[in-house]
């Protein structure tokens, strides 16, 4: 199979400027394959497309290697198409795989590097003002049956009722003035957080699992909140800080996220139906 050096692309950039490249018209035809041409402005529109990297030196000899590649696979199509292979079914379909896959790529990548106008990424800022959000907390887990968190050696196996009056107990007990950190160490089933004291360090909303995350953005600081089931057990939640970042310290993931909202929406938005006889049903 013909395979185009990829490493090559990646150092052949368009001239240096002042170079004797750089002087030639972007009309002037750089490269005659058969009975195609192509211009320099085409031939640089091919290196641009194809760089992976900016390279800085862009030299005769590298240039000159990807339009020796690239005329020998124009020259293979080119024969290719005489004998009548672009008709073929199968690779009428494979055609449009690579044209939808090219398509696709350059859609990825215009959406991810978006530059919103001040106004558009201050509107995005202000309807998704919670994301931008952080929290500062603690916990102490009380496992049950049928949690992914692994017993500790010796421990009893609780049901969910006798986990959740444990939490209640302990709750009761920090509530009463009793000591976070010390309590984590001792009873917390988490045993990475609970060696350091049940802390979690500083995570934005939306990493946890809902109903975590749910309590540690509305509980009040300083506040020991009543169980929350999740599906690791019961947590028992205190929130040191709760942070926000500002409209500047979002700015540079603005772009980016509204890149991500549009690719979703798209994909949302295009109904797509699968034959479940053919397929197997949902996975």
């Amino acid at each position: 199979m013909f395979v185009l050096a990829s490493a090559v692309f990646a150092f052949a950039q368009q001239p240096v400027p002042g170079s004797p490249a750089a002087t030639v018209p972007p009309e002037t035809v750089v490269l005659t394959v058969g009975s195609e041409k192509v211009t320099r402005a085409q031939f640089e529109e091919l290196l641009s497309a194809l760089a992976e990297n900016g390279k800085p030196a862009a030299t005769a000899a590298a240039r000159r290697q990807v339009a020796e590649q690239f005329a020998e696979l124009m020259s293979l199509a080119q024969e290719a198409r005489k004998r009548k292979l672009d008709q073929s079914p199968g690779v009428k379909q494979m055609i449009g795989i690579q044209t939808d896959q090219v398509l696709a790529n350059s859609l990825a990548k215009e959406l991810s590097e978006a530059k919103p106008d001040e106004a558009a990424a201050h509107a995005f800022y202000n309807s998704h003002k919670n994301e931008y959000e952080q929290a500062t907390a603690s916990h102490i887990l009380i496992r049950f049956k049928g949690s992914q968190v692994p017993l500790k050696p010796n421990q009893k196996d609780l049901t969910e009722e006798e986990a959740l009056a444990k939490a209640q107990d302990l709750r009761k007990k920090l509530a009463a003035g009793g000591d976070f950190a010390a309590t984590a160490k001792a009873e917390s089933d988490d045993t990475g957080s609970g060696a350091n004291g049940g802390a979690l360090g500083t995570f934005p909303h939306g990493q946890m699992v809902p109903q975590f995350d749910q309590a540690v953005f509305t509980l009040p600081v300083g506040q020991i909140s009543e169980p929350v089931k999740t599906q690791f057990g019961y947590h028992i939640i205190k929130v040191e800080k709760r942070t926000s970042k500002s409209f500047e310290e979002a700015k540079p993931d603005i772009g980016k996220q509204m890149g991500k909202d549009a690719f979703d929406a798209i994909r949302k938005n295009t109904p797509v139906k699968l034959d479940d006889k053919y397929f197997g049903g949902e996975r």
